[in-house]
């Protein structure tokens, strides 16, 4: 197939380009600028310039594709206060390349894990978001997504577990590394009972081929590998590889250790796979996110920089 990739350069993007070259599909990669374009290149795709932001673009690259994978989602202004308006610009861009898919197309857009299910339990594919919550928030182009189908379209939305961790994580893991460096202690929120779904960034790959392969239309799918480990014991294993103690951070002391982590960290939000792994026969094959840190990356000086990547 010929596969449109948004967000191609970033965390995900980097490594389903090559996840689809090896599978044979040919693919354009969307790039914003001329750092962005060279890792697209490298990894084997053509360059399409241009941003989520230009609509015609997405239409016009979407128009030349049988498939659409889309990763990029406006972090620059979700941070910065103007998190409606980032959903907002991502529904407009998943309708606009709804509108240049063929008849037929595949389209797989990347959502958020957390905030879905009624808590207790793993949550799972038919679950949908929490009212009030963070998947809630997210809600929108998900289902700008999934509306596709009634276009003749094969959408499917991919939850992606909170950590997608690897080597070159910038992410949650690598930040909550950051702070225990900086504090001299490697805390979790209350109990440490709340639990994360992990997966690794080559299996996420691999769901987002399958996802646009063979997932039927209106699909939702799970990258979840590990189904829930509890947030102490991730602190437990960074403040082992660090020396540093490992403790609880009180509940009004949360937010100020822990920065904009702080709300996700206190979501218990385990989920299952096993939906996912009977439609499309994706299992993972990598290392869960305690092996992982474990290699002993996330230590290396610089390993993350201190950003979201």
């Amino acid at each position: 197939m010929r596969v449109f990739v948004t967000g191609a350069s970033g965390w995900i993007g980097s490594a389903i380009v090559p996840e689809l070259v090896e599978a044979g599909h040919e693919v354009t990669g969307l790039a914003r600028s001329a750092a962005a374009a060279a890792v697209v290149e490298a990894r084997g795709a053509a360059v399409v310039p241009g941003s989520v932001e230009d609509l015609g673009v997405l239409r016009e690259a979407a128009a030349k594709a049988d498939a659409v994978v889309h990763l990029a989602f406006r972090h620059d202004i979700a941070f910065d206060g103007g998190f409606a308006d980032a959903v907002a610009s991502d529904v407009a861009a998943i309708e606009a390349m709804g509108a240049g898919l063929p008849p037929g197309g595949a389209i797989a857009v990347a959502a958020g894990m957390l905030g879905h299910g009624p808590g207790g339990r793993p949550t799972t594919e038919r679950d949908g978001a929490t009212p009030g919550g963070v998947g809630e928030a997210r809600r929108p182009p998900s289902d700008a997504a999934l509306a596709l189908a009634g276009r003749g379209l094969r959408p499917s939305v991919v939850r992606l577990s909170p950590t997608v961790h690897g080597e070159g994580d910038a992410g949650f893991l690598a930040t909550l590394v950051d702070l225990a460096r900086e504090h001299g202690v490697s805390g979790f929120p209350g109990d440490g009972t709340a639990r994360w779904p992990a997966v690794h960034r080559r299996d996420a790959a691999r769901l987002l081929r399958l996802a646009i392969e063979v997932a039927p239309a209106g699909s939702v799918l799970h990258a979840v590998a590990d189904e829930g480990i509890p947030v102490r014991e991730i602190a437990g294993t960074i403040g082992r590889r660090l020396g540093v103690p490992v403790r609880s951070i009180p509940p009004e002391r949360v937010d100020e250790h822990f920065g904009f982590l702080g709300l996700f960290l206190r979501i218990d939000g385990p989920a299952s796979a096993a939906l996912t792994q009977e439609v499309t026969g994706w299992e993972p094959r990598e290392l869960g996110l305690l092996e992982d840190l474990a290699q002993g990356h996330y230590f290396a000086s610089g390993a993350s920089g201190g950003k979201w990547g």
